[in-house]
């Protein structure tokens, strides 16, 4: 009886430590793993968004509002439906929208690279950190005008029976 009560107290004294090891043992920090990151601020998902010039979330005010975008618009072109001159319309809006946030992702991305890259060499100061955070909000909201201006343009070429079918199929 006194070996079986040893084996059981040993066993919950391991379990014990084992608990309390791997308790240590947990990432310190909700980032873990990103320091590997070519730019730590972005994602390559992140990164691949802005560089294909998509909306990386960026139009959820006109979206959710029930203006509609000329990406899902070209989507649901057949179940709307457009008629082919504004299938036309719709992409040339579409690929002025894409032609632009494409060149701004980029300077978004050089930005953030810029402000990593400083962060790296430790050589950042609060003003030269003031004026990259300045720059980079700048192409972020430049990036964003893009996109909700293209919304803001869209129902223009819509009939408001085509809005409302839109935001139907929207959800």
């Amino acid at each position: 009886m006194l070996k079986l009560a040893t084996i059981l107290l040993a066993t919950a004294l391991a379990g014990t430590a084992m608990a309390q090891h791997h308790h240590h043992h947990r990432p310190a920090s909700p980032y873990a793993g990103e320091e590997g990151r070519d730019i730590k601020s972005l994602s390559a998902e992140d990164v691949a968004e802005l560089r294909r010039g998509g909306g990386w979330g960026l139009a959820k005010a006109a979206e959710l509002n029930g203006l509609p975008g000329p990406a899902h618009l070209l989507e649901l072109k057949d179940r709307i439906p457009l008629t082919p001159d504004q299938v036309k319309a719709v992409e040339d809006l579409f690929n002025t929208m894409r032609r632009d946030a494409m060149a701004e992702g980029e300077r978004l991305i050089a930005r953030e690279r810029a402000l990593d890259d400083a962060f790296r060499r430790r050589d950042v100061t609060p003003d030269s950190l003031r004026a990259m955070l300045a720059e980079i909000e700048a192409s972020r909201a430049a990036l964003r005008y893009i996109h909700l201006s293209t919304h803001l343009a869209t129902p223009a070429l819509l009939t408001e029976t085509q809005i409302a079918r839109y935001n139907e199929l929207r959800g």
